[in-house]
Order: C-alpha cells, then sequence, then structure tokens
C-alpha cells in the first residue's frame, strides 16, 4: 500500500475533527533562575564554577581539572588549548582530548540543560573530551525548555545544535552505572557574572 492510499484511507474514515489544542504553556518560573539552574546542574551530577566575565578561564580550567594534559577549544580567550577543533582535519584529531572547552548559550534552570549551538568546525569536541567545560553567561539562564526555546537561533554556516547536561552516563539492566558512556565523564559550567 502506498502512502497516498494510507492517508486517503485514514482520511475516509475520519468520523470527527478536532481543533488543535492551544498551544500557550506557561512553563515554570523561578525565584532564582540562577540558582535552580546551580542546584539542578549538582543534581544530574555537574560542577559549577562561579566567576567574573574578567577573570582568567585558563586559571579556572586548570585548577577544575588539575591532572588534565592535553587541551581543546576554538575560544580566542583559552590559551592552554592544544587542539583547536576549527583547524583539526578532522573529527578524530580531537580524540584524547581531557578537557574540551565551549561556549554555551542559554542554560535551562529546571533541568540544567545548555544549549549549545554548532560553532566551530569539528563538534566531536562536545562528545569526544574526556571531560567537558561549558562557559555560559549568567544573564543567558532561563527558567525553562519553552524559554529557551524561544530563543535559539541556529547557526546558519553549521545548522546544528544540542542541549547538554551534566556529564554523559547510562546504565544497565544490572543497574551498574557507566559515567562518560556517550560523552564526557564530567561537566563543569563557568557561569560568568
Amino acid at each position: 500500500m502506498k502512502k497516498e492510499e494510507l492517508f486517503a484511507k485514514l482520511r475516509s474514515n475520519t468520523k470527527e475533527q478536532f481543533d488543535m489544542p492551544d498551544m500557550n504553556i506557561d512553563g515554570i518560573r523561578y525565584e532564582d533562575t540562577v540558582k535552580q539552574f546551580i542546584d539542578m546542574t549538582i543534581t544530574v551530577g555537574g560542577k559549577v564554577v562561579e566567576a567574573k566575565k574578567t577573570d582568567d578561564l585558563n586559571e579556572i580550567v586548570r585548577r577544575a581539572y588539575p591532572e588534565a594534559k592535553v587541551f581543546a577549544s576554538n575560544l580566542p580567550t583559552i590559551t592552554i588549548a592544544q587542539k583547536n577543533p576549527d583547524t583539526a582535519a578532522e573529527a578524530a584529531d580531537l580524540n584524547g582530548t581531557d578537557v574540551g572547552i565551549i561556549q554555551g548559550e542559554i542554560g535551562v534552570a529546571e533541568n540544567a540543560c545548555v544549549w549549545i549551538p554548532q560553532t566551530m568546525k569539528e563538534k566531536s569536541i562536545m562528545f569526544i573530551s574526556e571531560n567537558l567545560v561549558i562557559v555560559l553567561d549568567r544573564q543567558n539562564i532561563v527558567n525553562n525548555m519553552h524559554d529557551a526555546y524561544k530563543r535559539i537561533k541556529m547557526n546558519e554556516q553549521y545548522n546544528f545544535g544540542t542541549f547538554i547536561s551534566g556529564p554523559s552516563k547510562t546504565a544497565d539492566i544490572e543497574q551498574s552505572l557507566v559515567m562518560g558512556a556517550q560523552a564526557a565523564r564530567s561537566v563543569t559550567v563557568v557561569i560568568l557574572d
């Protein structure tokens, strides 16, 4: 049966049609969105560092990951990075990255998600790094996903973005929790004021 035939049968057997529901949804609101975002980030297994825009991000990252040897970032203020996702020939060149440092665009207080548009050639830095540092401006933290989606603008060059919330984790039927199964083992959000 072709798709058109199936749709025709469905239409012919539709007895009553209903209007689409009103989609004006008031999402959850918090008295202090930043505090809620921090609390949720910790709840999902992430870490938070609050800093000033004038603070040295390189020093913040080194303090957060003192054992790390290989850093990757395309942020102009990150000078400790030996790898750059904009100049990597292919995604595999970022393998072995201890700490990836990326810019987050929107933080969501209700679930600690951070919207990260692809602003680099190789997006694998978001997933291949053992540890991930997300830099986020305090004023870009919103209450809920409804607010976040209203603000999202896709980067026309790459047309890709993702929400990341805490470190990657999975558990099997034997209830064995594995950290870093699909992406970073740890995530630190640096909130800049």
